[in-house]
């Protein structure tokens, strides 16, 4: 039996990967700050799935959170604070908490979960596209963005032979975030004509997680906007 575990799998991105993982029979905890909606999504997605209260940006109360997991095969880390930020009008407070659970929270989950994790297992952090194409309001966003790929990078050597990657997507047409937001004009240039799926992240976080010889690496699934 697998082991998946979804910090953020309470919505989004994150949901739909844990509906992945549940639909295959894996067994799944699906973690959010928000205990209620962790259990409601559990029940709704049915099978072997668990809902967890956890919360990244008191990173002191993670290891208590997951102190009833026993074995890990699958981490995936979708959780993301995406409140605005800028120099002009920075919000000192929301940037501490923004890079706590970024950076911090996800370094100290992969920590507490280590010695649980089963051979072969395998870590999926996720950034995003801002990482390298700042947008306004993104400050925050950006910064622990880039610090996700480092972040990837140390833990791939400390941790090994576990793998440790991250997925950065792009703009996910039809996503809760982006469905009913306007479309930026870019995602129709790029190349592939039109925005990422989210089943398309879901895919490719699987791939991340199933290829043996993947480690340290950045995907970034964005249909090449970058290259407009």
């Amino acid at each position: 039996m697998t082991t998946s575990i979804v910090v953020g799998g309470s919505g989004g991105i994150g949901q739909a990967i844990a509906q992945y993982f549940a639909e295959r029979g894996d067994t799944v905890v699906v973690a959010s700050r928000d205990k209620a909606r962790a259990e409601s999504v559990a029940a709704e997605l049915g099978g072997d799935t668990h809902g967890l209260a956890v919360d990244l940006a008191e990173p002191e109360t993670i290891a208590a959170a997951f102190g009833a997991v026993t074995e890990v095969d699958n981490l995936v880390l979708t959780a993301a604070p995406l409140e605005s930020n800028t120099i002009a009008d920075f919000d000192v407070r929301g940037a501490v908490r923004s890079v706590t659970v970024k950076l911090v929270g996800y370094a100290e989950t992969v920590r507490v979960l280590r010695d649980r994790f089963r051979p072969g297992a395998a870590v999926v952090l996720f950034g995003g596209l801002a990482k390298d194409r700042p947008y306004p309001g993104s400050t925050v966003v950006t910064t622990f963005n880039a610090g996700i790929s480092g972040l990837t990078r140390t833990l791939a050597v400390e941790i090994g032979p576990y793998r440790v990657n991250a997925l950065h997507p792009g703009f996910v047409g039809d996503s809760p975030r982006w469905r009913d937001a306007p479309r930026p004009p870019q995602v129709d240039r790029a190349p592939i004509g039109r925005p990422v799926t989210m089943a398309e992240i879901v895919d490719a976080t699987d791939f991340l997680l199933r290829n043996t010889a993947m480690t340290g690496h950045d995907l970034h699934v964005d249909g090449g906007l970058p290259l407009i």
